[in-house]
Parts: C-alpha cells; sequence; structure tokens
C-alpha cells in the first residue's frame, strides 16, 4: 500500500464504535469520587447519629467499621472497575455467574436517582425562596406572626418553619396517606423539572463534562461548611450545641444498634454497591493508583462528616439558646434537619438571607455530585453492553430519554402525599437490598473469581509501590474473607429484625401493611437477578451440571486489562510500507 493510505473497510463490516473515555487527569476522578461520596448523608444523617448514639464515643465504632467494612469494599468496587475497565454489568465477565451483581447495581441507581433528584428539588425550590426579606418560614414573615404568637415557648405546637415545609412546600397537610397522593405540587415539579436539565446538561459530554464541573461542585460546599463553621463558633450557644455533639456515653458501646448505625452510615456515605464508583473507576488508567486513592477518598469523606458536625450543632446550639429550650429538642436528621431545624436556626442570624442562599447552595451542589455517580453508573452499564451508543448522538439521546424518564416517574414524590413515597422509596430502595448485592459482591470475588486472582490483578495495577503496600494488601485480604462478610451479615440480620420489630413512619403517620409489602417488593427487586442470572450463566454452559457450575465462574477470554475491546487507547495507528524482495 502507499504511504499514508488506509486499506478499504471490508464490505459489510460494521462501523467501529467510539473508544471509552479517560479521565483527563487524576484529581478529576478523585474529585468526582469524593464529590460523589460526601452527599446529603454527611450534612444530615452523622451529625444526628453521633449524638444519638453516644456523642464521641460513637467514633470508635464508626471508624472501626471504616477500617473493616469501608475500606475494603471501596479497594474492591474501585480495583474491579480499573482492572475491567467496564461497567456494572460488563465487568462481571471475570465471573459470568455473578452478572446479576451489575443488574441489581443497576436497579438500584435507578431508584435511588428516582428520589434523590426530589431531594435537589427541594433545595432549589428553598434556594429560591432565601432571595426574599425576611425568610418566608421565620418568624419576621407577616403570614407566620400568628402562628410564632401562639406557639412562643411551646415545643408541642408546629413552628413556622414546620409549617412552611408542610403546608407551603410538600402541601402534605391535604393528604391522608400513601393511597391519598393528591394532586402535583406545581412549584416543586418545575424545581424537579429544573434539576434533571441541570443534571443532563452536566453530564451531556460524559466524564469529560461531568469532571469539570465537579472542579465547582466538589469542592464549593467544603467553603460552605468552613464559613457556616466560623460563624456559628461566634453565635451565643455554639459551644453548648457542639458539647452537646461531642458529649460521651460510654455505654452505648453496649448496644448492638450503635454498631449498627456505624456500619450503615459508612456503608451508604461511601456509595458502596450503587455502581458509580465501578463506572467511574473504569476511565482510570491501568496503572492508576487505586490503593491511594481508597485512603484519600475515604479518609476524605469520614472526616467531611465529622466536620460537619460542628457547623450544623454550633447553630442548632444557638437556636436553642434563643428558643430557650434543650439542644436535643431541635435536633433532627434528614429531611427535618435539612428543611426544616437548619432553616429555622438561619433564620434567626443577622442576614440570614445570605446564611440561607449558602446553606441551600450547599445541599444542592452536595446533591448534585452524588447523582452525577449514580447516572454515570447506568449510563456506562448500558453503553458497555451496547457499543455503538458511544457515538455522541446516540449517548445523548440516551440521557436524554433517562432523564426524562426518571423526571416523569417523579412526580409521583412531589404530590401533596409524596412525601409518604419519598420515604418508602428511600427507606426500601437502599435497604436490605443492597446490603445482599454487597455481601453477594464480596463472597463472589473471594470464592468464585478467586481472592488471589484479585489480589494479583491489584499488583498487576501498581507494580511500582512501597514494601507496606505488600502488608495493606493482606491486611485487605484477611477483611475480604472474613471480617467484612461477616459484618455484612451482622447488618442485614439487624436490619431484618428492625424492619419487622419497628413499623415504618412519617411523623405520626404509620405505614400500612401493604404499603410496607410494596417497599419489600423494592428491596427484593434489586438482588432477585441475582440467582436469575446466575441460573441463566449455567443454562448457557455445556456438560454436567459440575462443569457447567464450573465454566460460568471462569473468566472470559475478553477479560482483563489488556484485552483490545477495553483499552482501545493503547492501540496506535500508524501509516506504514512494505517492500518485498525476490526472495519473499
Amino acid at each position: 500500500p502507499q504511504h499514508g493510505a488506509e486499506p478499504p473497510a471490508p464490505l459489510g463490516s460494521p462501523t467501529p464504535s467510539p473508544p471509552r473515555h479517560t479521565w483527563a487527569g487524576k484529581h478529576t476522578f478523585l474529585l468526582s469520587c469524593l464529590g460523589y461520596c460526601v452527599g446529603l448523608g454527611n450534612v444530615w444523617r452523622f451529625p444526628y447519629l453521633c449524638y444519638r448514639n453516644g456523642g464521641g464515643v460513637f467514633l470508635i465504632p464508626y471508624f472501626l467499621m471504616l477500617l473493616l467494612v469501608g475500606l475494603p469494599l471501596f479497594l474492591m468496587e474501585l480495583s474491579l472497575g480499573q482492572y475491567g475497565a467496564a461497567g456494572p454489568i460488563t465487568v462481571w465477565k471475570c465471573c459470568p455467574i455473578l452478572q446479576g451483581i451489575g443488574v441489581g447495581m443497576l436497579v438500584v441507581s435507578s431508584l435511588v436517582s428516582i428520589y434523590y433528584n426530589v431531594i435537589i428539588a427541594w433545595a432549589f425550590y428553598y434556594l429560591g425562596s432565601s432571595f426574599q426579606s425576611p425568610l418566608p418560614w421565620s418568624c419576621d414573615a407577616p403570614r407566620n406572626a400568628e402562628l410564632c404568637q401562639n406557639t412562643s415557648g411551646s415545643t408541642t405546637h408546629a413552628s413556622a418553619s414546620e409549617a412552611f415545609w408542610n403546608e407551603q412546600v410538600l402541601g402534605v397537610t391535604h393528604s391522608s396517606g400513601l393511597e391519598d397522593p393528591g394532586p402535583v405540587q406545581w412549584r416543586l415539579a418545575l424545581c424537579l423539572l429544573a434539576a434533571w436539565v441541570v443534571v443532563f446538561l452536566c453530564m451531556l459530554g460524559g466524564i469529560r463534562s461531568s469532571g469539570k464541573v465537579v472542579y465547582v461542585t466538589a469542592t464549593f460546599p467544603y467553603l460552605i461548611l468552613l464559613i457556616l463553621l466560623i460563624h456559628g463558633a461566634t453565635l451565643p450557644g455554639s459551644l453548648d450545641g457542639v458539647r452537646f455533639y461531642l458529649a460521651s456515653d460510654w455505654s452505648k458501646l453496649m448496644s448492638a444498634q450503635v454498631w449498627s448505625d456505624a456500619a450503615s452510615q459508612i456503608f451508604y456515605s461511601l456509595g458502596i454497591g450503587f455502581g458509580g464508583l465501578l463506572s467511574m473507576a473504569s476511565y482510570n488508567k491501568l496503572d492508576n493508583n487505586v490503593i491511594r486513592d481508597t485512603l484519600l477518598i475515604t479518609v476524605g469523606n469520614c472526616c467531611t462528616s465529622f466536620f460537619a458536625g460542628f457547623a450544623v450543632f454550633s447553630v442548632l446550639g444557638h437556636m436553642a439558646l434563643k428558643k430557650n429550650v434543650p439542644v436535643g429538642s431541635v435536633a433532627d436528621s434528614g429531611p427535618g434537619l435539612a428543611f426544616v431545624a437548619y432553616p429555622e436556626a438561619l433564620s434567626l442570624l443577622p442576614g440570614s438571607p445570605f446564611w440561607s442562599i449558602l446553606f441551600f447552595l450547599m445541599l444542592f451542589m452536595l446533591g448534585v455530585d452524588t447523582l452525577f455517580g449514580n447516572i454515570e453508573a447506568i449510563t456506562t452499564a448500558i453503553v458497555d453492553e451496547f457499543p455503538a451508543l458511544r457515538e455522541w448522538r446516540r449517548k445523548t439521546t440516551l440521557l436524554g430519554v433517562l432523564c426524562f424518564s426518571f423526571f416523569l416517574l417523579g412526580l409521583l414524590l412531589v404530590t401533596q402525599g409524596g412525601i409518604f413515597w419519598f420515604t418508602l422509596v428511600d427507606t426500601y430502595s437502599t435497604g436490605f437490598g443492597l446490603i445482599i448485592i454487597t455481601l453477594l459482591m464480596c463472597v463472589g470475588i473471594d470464592f468464585c473469581y478467586g481472592i488471589e486472582r484479585f489480589c494479583q490483578d491489584i499488583v498487576t495495577m501498581i507494580c511500582r509501590c512501597p514494601p507496606w503496600y505488600g502488608r495493606m494488601l493482606c491486611f485487605f485480604k484477611v477483611c475480604w474473607v472474613f471480617f467484612t462478610p461477616c459484618l455484612l451479615l451482622f447488618t442485614l440480620i439487624y436490619t431484618f429484625l428492625e424492619m419487622y420489630s419497628v413499623p415504618l413512619h412519617y411523623g405520626t403517620y404509620e405505614f400500612p401493611a401493604w404499603g410496607t409489602s410494596l417497599g419489600v417488593c423494592m428491596g427484593v427487586l434489586s438482588c432477585v437477578h441475582v440467582p436469575m442470572w446466575a441460573a441463566a450463566a449455567v443454562c448457557s454452559q455445556t456438560g454436567t451440571l459440575r462443569d457447567r457450575f464450573h465454566k460460568a465462574t471462569q473468566p472470559l477470554r475478553s477479560w482483563g486489562a489488556g484485552t483490545a475491546s477495553t483499552r482501545t487507547e493503547d492501540i496506535i495507528e500508524v501509516p506504514f510500507t512494505i517492500t518485498l524482495t525476490g526472495s519473499d
């Protein structure tokens, strides 16, 4: 062939799909993972769990669970994605019998994406309302004057902040429960639409566009937390709030509830089992130091939770002093903290609209970062199974269809009774089903793929490493084989016991039996795929049952970091000439 000429493509050959992208740099991946892990739970759940479970004593089980559950599972998911260079479903070419785990991750990420963006819509609503002075949920607002006068010094009646949340934002006062959702709150529906448009635009270019956005969304919340902490420390009563946050009760260590809460918080705050970590790691280069990244991200996430507690309780301590009530009566978790207690505390500060804007802007960024990871897990899983969708127009269409579908499904959660459905989906979509998926992932890698082979894959990726990395890998091996599965099993059993002994509530409303059954079906939906796909993998093989099972646990030929289909960026095409001699 002539120099520089391309050989003609064979007739009927398919058009090659575009290659997978990689992260623009190591910092982009680290910020994306940190933004994904540091979410709303770090601000509205950890501080509450800390004070409820013995204050500073809670840090002992918390960091033990980080060491024995969080770090090993985080490293396992990152390593699996990076070595396989594939999404949550395709990556199980390493062990086809476990492919149902990836499908389960896809289901969990989809359910979480539907309700998580509703939280962002609430933050949008409050952010827009914060540009008013006085704030519409403060006692200075004319519409709340009578309410605040009647409830002055009372803790049994609804505050102005509660009334704004329940009546104006949710409209829940017009609904009797799950069976009575009522009409859609159109203001919230518009906020939900705006939230999905933001997610769509930020992810339009895949990891290249979302990777640029995280430089703002992953770092700005830290600046806001620092500002809130510094200002909160100057307020009267702030020390009472911090003292309440860290007051130690050593007797709590004897309670199984404390250890279960610590394991659950580590498990959910790190984003393990959703497929987001696996998908983001799949865009890394093969030689990326996955152990270093694991240590940086997990420790950074847990320190953020602890740091956020000071910013929250310093302001709540000031509010308790102003209302002349104990700090415990104003402390709350979940939406009750983010949209009732803390906004009320901010409304008592001088220049309250400014502090409110900062706080809800922080909530918006924390939520969007986590949602990026969930949507990335879904799109990566689909595109890796159907590589033709990597073409920009097709991938854009896929992203648009996903976002619009999730918006339509989320409309149920912004009706007048939407908060009841939100609580149901929130409780069961990330409940026992997610723990089962993660437990099976850990056990499957240990005994089906092979723990020695998995450790060798990690050594292959980080061949240039100090000697202490080898000792650390031995520690992780012990955790993967024994400690992590046992603690996951303990958490799963405790979750089942709590689920059947404590009925689900939202305020004074107790969920009916059919609602609880629906929630259990939602949890089963995420893990039922594992035995189904395992059976399909075994049936697709030949030979005796034992032979079929053995073949279904062996990696496919296309598995690994050196395959042309997964590491296309390593193939360099150059023009060439060939000179033939007579002897040739």
